[in-house]
């Protein structure tokens, strides 16, 4: 799966709406809906906040954690 599909299957598994997890990681709802569309790409910085605040790790959430 890709970032933007972890990002929304993550946030609803947490049960969080857009706004919540916007506010938790400090942009607003119209980033997550972007970053969720995969319009927007994150910064690490961003990508660090979004995994903690989704209960995650920045590897699981960009989908890189398979074993190889």
């Amino acid at each position: 799966m890709s970032l933007a599909e972890n990002i929304r299957m993550y946030r609803e598994k947490t049960n969080q709406n857009q706004k919540e997890l916007a506010e938790k990681v400090g942009v607003t709802q119209q980033a997550i809906s972007l970053f969720e569309q995969g319009l927007k790409k994150t910064s690490f910085a961003l990508a660090i906040r979004l995994a903690k605040a989704l209960g995650t790790t920045c590897e699981k959430l960009s989908g890189e954690d398979a074993v190889v």
